[in-house]
């Protein structure tokens, strides 16, 4: 795609001025409903905290299971056990929703819906190994793609197939301050069983974008290293595309550090180039913000402001694809 646009701004000739001026056109796009996104991050909270083997985290992803289904996304249910670094058997399950199961052309939206078991960031040594709510770090994510879903029902990509992948365990990772695993991450263990095991043998997609921590007051995206380095021009045209709606102060054109999340065996393993939309500081020693594997990680911490840039943003670029 970039050579076509930079061999477009090469060519004089009218013809070619006027491609280069229809590619540039905004496609129409339905409006992202920040206040629905907010309810769905809401709903998830009300479960309480998401983690695997608990009967909140069972009851939500039958609730998200039927919010895709009535929103006409077939829907496939991957369970499988996994490990922690604790030796916990973590009985988990990827929720996959598909939408135009015939199209050729498929773009891969994901978030990761579990929560952390332990507040192992708190500063009150009590909650350190307690559960939180998540509404960012998990609930953001999931939320801003059901307000997808709900769009895409209203509104269909008649030529795009959308396949949105809520992924678990994400989160259980390794307790702050521990020596990472040797061999395999600890963190993003849906992820890694999905990118090795696809809902449907074969399964590829144009590319994928990740959302995770796209929820929090004051929060802003870099662009972060890994994507950098495998959907380079994936990156461009989502950062252009927020640019273009206005949504500079959130989406900034500089690099971020790289992180270990749930585009990493994506890109690695299933070779779909992934782009992570998520919050991190620059040029600051704290990469997240203070909510960040905290109590403090509730819906006082969300912002429809923040989740309407992203979701917008995702939104029109889905369209423009059409």
């Amino acid at each position: 795609m970039g050579g076509l646009l930079l061999e477009s701004c090469k060519e004089k000739s009218k013809s070619a001025e006027s491609t280069a001026t229809e590619e540039t056109k905004l496609a129409p796009a339905p409006v992202f409903n920040a206040d629905s996104a907010y309810a769905f991050v809401q709903k998830q909270v009300d479960f309480g905290p998401r983690i695997p083997n608990s009967k909140a985290h069972r009851a939500c992803g039958d609730w998200m299971v039927a919010k895709l289904k009535s929103y006409g996304f077939a829907v496939t249910e991957q369970t499988f056990t996994e490990t922690a670094f604790d030796g916990t058997k973590l009985n988990a399950r990827n929720i996959i929703g598909s939408i135009n199961p015939d199209a050729a052309k498929r773009i891969l939206l994901t978030a990761h819906w579990d929560t952390r078991p332990f507040a192992d960031k708190d500063t009150v040594a009590q909650y350190k190994n307690k559960p939180f709510d998540g509404a960012n770090d998990g609930g953001s994510g999931v939320g801003v793609l059901l307000e997808i879903a709900r769009n895409l029902k209203a509104q269909p990509l008649p030529n795009v197939g959308i396949d949105i992948i809520f992924f678990d365990i994400e989160d259980w990772g390794e307790k702050e301050g521990m020596t990472p695993a040797q061999g395999r991450s600890n963190w993003a263990l849906g992820s890694q069983y999905w990118a090795k095991n696809p809902h449907k043998p074969g399964y590829s997609a144009y590319y994928g974008i990740l959302l995770d921590l796209v929820g929090a007051k004051g929060a802003q995206f870099p662009q972060e290293s890994y994507s950098l380095q495998y959907a380079p021009s994936v990156v461009q045209n989502i950062w252009n595309t927020a640019s273009r709606l206005g949504y500079n102060q959130y989406f900034l054109p500089v690099p971020g550090g790289g992180l270990t999340d749930d585009h990493v065996a994506v890109n690695e393993v299933a070779n779909i180039p992934m782009v992570d939309i998520v919050e991190m500081k620059v040029n600051n020693p704290k990469t997240f913000g203070d909510y960040h594997h905290t109590h403090k990680d509730n819906m006082e911490v969300i912002d429809k402001n923040v989740m309407k840039a992203v979701g917008q943003t995702v939104t029109q670029v889905l369209y423009q694809e059409n």
